[in-house]
């Protein structure tokens, strides 16, 4: 009776959760969608729970708890502009669950596993262990505790290629030969490491590539756990997880047209470099508030292009204030939505939504390139490298090819920015020394709320 109580709480759960990630394909339905995912979760644990394998509560109801005091500050108390670090430091905590998992079937049955429940194992903890450390070391550069600037040296790419095919060769080893725990744990050791290595070469432009490649290792990892312990629901939410993952790294490396290959070996994001373009003298040109204020008062369309410097500033609620003034005063206002702007898919569209924008006013890039021509004003709130005109015009710039937003073809451009330091690609933007292109220099969320305070006055 439990057992069928089990499998039925399994195969509830697991059609929550594929309703779950069916719905997050839209914008209107991503809460309910969170909500299925939720509640099948809950299933799951239920039905495990009731499993008559477990002889003892109390390490479970530890766990629970342990979780429980974990889980609620990250989910309640972690600002939206740091959600990327959250997402990472997340996908590390799933990783080694798994690891330790089949570490501990290891540790109970080693030799006994046989080769075919040995390569669960052994899939489960090699990928399991490089997310780990993969994950750790993407959460210390989007939280800067270290540098977000790709780190390379000489034959860099062949020591990952060879530390790689050398834990490749462990795992076959290990099929044959379950009983050698020395190869084993000689195994996660070189996984960690290449978790380490396999990030340390990749920029902060290259992260919310990172993030959704990281997040099916995690997934293809739960799902070799499944295969390993004999939980259905695990197979197919681990499943999920890395399919899922695996296409929206396919989306995002097409959104930049770069190749995986190019992701991982390519070091983008390397030493800032000076365009010819804007080394020959040319200057920008600044505004005020005042007379930024002016032309958004009486522009019909404005197009608000926002980066990750809206999200450092934590001013997505300004730019939804500046907004609504714009249209109180007839204009139109609508956002574009770069696929990699920020540090994880969909960074941008999280915190507008946390700040009460509309859903109908997103539009991604292929909705909203044709609108610039007749856009009066581009307001480009720290966006970088997503408008830099570069990608378009300039073949030896390192994101030459690169799908951008046509910011430039607007009547007006007008930059929020901090500086001119370039962006995560580390390359000069074109774009700012544009002559219809104006810069109103200062924090993001302060230059924002000077523009209200103006718009009010107009």
């Amino acid at each position: 009776m439990r057992e069928i109580f089990t499998q039925v709480t399994y195969l509830v759960a697991s059609i929550l959760f594929i309703l779950g990630l069916r719905s997050l394909t839209k914008p209107d339905t991503a809460r309910r969608g969170m909500q299925y995912a939720a509640i099948g979760m809950l299933l799951a644990i239920i039905g495990t729970l009731v499993q008559h394998e477990i002889v003892r509560y109390d390490w479970i109801i530890g766990g629970l708890i342990a979780g429980t005091i974990i889980g609620i500050p990250l989910g309640t108390q972690v600002p939206m502009t740091a959600m990327p670090q959250r997402i990472a430091i997340s996908h590390m905590f799933g990783a080694l669950a798994a690891t330790l998992v089949g570490i501990a079937e290891y540790w109970l049955h080693g030799a006994e596993l046989g080769s075919a429940k040995m390569a669960a194992v052994g899939f489960e903890v090699l990928f399991g262990a490089l997310t780990i450390t993969g994950s750790f070391m993407a959460f210390g550069k989007l939280q800067e505790i270290i540098t977000g600037r790709a780190v390379t040296y000489k034959g860099q790419n062949a020591v990952n290629i060879t530390l790689f095919g050398v834990t490749l060769l462990m795992f076959g080893y290990l099929i044959v030969h379950p009983e050698n725990a020395v190869v084993f744990y000689s195994m996660i050791a070189l996984a960690l490491m290449i978790g380490v290595f396999m990030v340390l070469p990749i920029g902060g432009a290259d992260m919310p590539v990172v993030i959704s490649l990281l997040n099916s290792y995690a997934g293809l990892a739960s799902a070799a756990t499944g295969f390993a312990i004999g939980n259905n629901v695990l197979i197919i939410a681990g499943a999920l997880d890395g399919a899922s993952g695996f296409i929206l790294s396919i989306v995002m490396s097409k959104a930049m047209n770069r190749s995986f290959q190019n992701v991982i070996f390519g070091a983008f994001g390397a030493a800032p470099t000076v365009s010819t373009k804007t080394a020959s003298g040319l200057s920008v040109r600044s505004i005020s508030a005042e007379d930024a204020a002016i032309q958004l008062a009486y522009a019909k369309l404005v197009i608000i292009v926002p980066g990750y410097g809206m999200a450092v500033a934590q001013a997505q609620h300004q730019v939804r204030e500046l907004a609504e003034l714009i249209e109180k005063k007839g204009g139109e206002v609508k956002y574009a939505i770069h696929p990699v702007a920020g540090r994880m898919p969909g960074h941008m569209n999280v915190l507008l939504a946390e700040a009460n924008v509309p859903y109908d006013r997103l539009y991604d890039m292929d909705e909203i390139n044709g609108e610039f021509e007749r856009a009066d004003v581009a307001l480009i709130i720290g966006a970088n490298d997503v408008v830099n005109p570069a990608a378009r015009n300039d073949k030896s710039s390192p994101i030459y090819g690169m799908p951008i937003l046509n910011a430039d073809k607007a009547q007006n451009v007008i930059v929020l920015k901090r500086s001119m330091n370039p962006g995560f690609a580390g390359i000069e933007n074109e774009l700012f020394y544009n002559d219809k292109t104006s810069l109103l220099f200062g924090d993001a969320k302060a230059s924002l709320s000077k523009l209200v305070t103006e718009m009010k006055t107009v």
